[in-house]
């Protein structure tokens, strides 16, 4: 796996988050679980989403954490029932993203194992 911080460089930069955050919203805009967690207008999502990932592997802090603020992810995730079956959709989604996405195998790595900790995170409601 690469290391977190080197993801950003190898993948060429904030492009690659945007084409994974729009991979993975074509199956949110058609999951009846996961769809109602996000709002009628899914492009500031996907532009949070992309921003954050980006930073998160190793872009600059500036386009996330100035309009955005530290990530707080499970607090900006509290409004939002999300159990154990909406973590695991989340994370599905978004594995098949990166799965369909042409990044070298220790990127893609890093990224999914990035997902699986994520997922557990946000966890808030148990049913």
């Amino acid at each position: 796996m690469s290391d977190e911080h080197d993801v950003y460089a190898q993948l060429g930069g904030a492009d690659a988050f945007v084409q994974l955050v729009d991979a993975f919203y074509v199956t949110v805009v058609n999951d009846p679980v996961l769809r109602p967690m996000y709002p009628d207008d899914l492009e500031p999502g996907k532009q949070h989403l992309a921003l954050f990932l980006a930073q998160y592997f190793g872009g600059p802090n500036a386009p996330y954490s100035t309009t955005r603020g530290h990530p707080r992810l499970r607090q900006r995730h509290m409004p939002y029932p999300i159990d154990r079956d909406a973590a695991l959709r989340w994370a599905t989604a978004m594995h098949a993203a990166i799965d369909t996405q042409n990044w070298p195998n220790d990127a893609a790595a890093t990224v999914h194992a990035y997902v699986n900790r994520a997922a557990p995170m946000m966890i808030n409601t148990h049913g």
